[in-house]
């Protein structure tokens, strides 16, 4: 299985990376150019210490969604829609995992502020882009800090909210985010559940800027998880 991160580069993209590598993941870094992935890629070596790192590698969005089985959006609300109608020929019978939340950032605006969607989630905005497609669109990540992510040798102190209208495609993306050790995937729902899950994201960072924290999360209780 190859995992490609599509605008892989930035903290999160780069945490997410890290992450699957230590897993013993196949990984593939995306971006609009292929030179910065590449780029990042040798920041990845630089920061697990490593000079080479078989399954890792760099380049375009297009050809990482090309070669990806596993694709995960980490790119900002703005990018969001270009992104996708860059890769949207490559996404036949894949997932896609979308990690975008819509912050109040993307206006020029405070990062702990949501921006309500017309289609009610980016991640519904994403299967409406690529309605046309034969893509399963699973929500994760969101909840997440980079900070959390990028903080590598340690485990992650909070489980991970996944939405998704394809059980089997949700299934598939909950085994492979349970690999990075201390998440717990909790399976929320439809689709429809991330216009809820989205929205916790700028609580969390309102909570992380008051408290002074960069790990701040949330664990779900009380639930018979198999």
């Amino acid at each position: 299985m190859i995992i490609s991160v599509l605008g892989g580069t930035g903290d999160q993209g780069l945490g997410i990376v890290i992450r699957f590598i230590q897993a013993g993941e196949k990984v593939i870094i995306g971006s609009r150019k292929a030179k910065k992935a590449e780029d990042a890629v040798d920041k990845v070596k630089q920061l697990l210490e490593k000079e080479d790192i078989q399954n890792l590698s760099g380049m375009s969005n297009e050809d990482a969604a090309n070669k990806g089985d596993i694709l995960i959006l980490t790119v900002p609300l703005a990018a969001q829609m270009g992104t996708l109608k860059s890769v949207e020929n490559f996404v036949d019978g894949k997932i896609l995992i979308d990690a975008t939340v819509p912050l109040d950032t993307v206006i020029g605006g405070s990062p702990a502020r949501y921006v309500d969607l017309w289609q009610g989630s980016a991640a519904e905005r994403t299967a409406e882009i690529l309605t046309d497609k034969n893509v399963a669109v699973v929500s994760a990540f969101n909840n997440i800090s980079n900070s959390h992510l990028m903080n590598f040798n340690e485990e992650i102190d909070c489980d991970c909210l996944v939405s998704g209208d394809d059980t089997e495609s949700k299934k598939i993306a909950m085994d492979l985010i349970n690999k990075i050790p201390g998440i717990k995937c909790i399976d929320c729902g439809p689709l429809e559940k991330a216009r809820i899950v989205e929205k916790i994201t700028p609580l969390l960072i309102g909570l992380n800027i008051k408290y002074k924290s960069h790990h701040g999360g949330l664990r779900i209780t009380g639930l018979k998880l198999d």
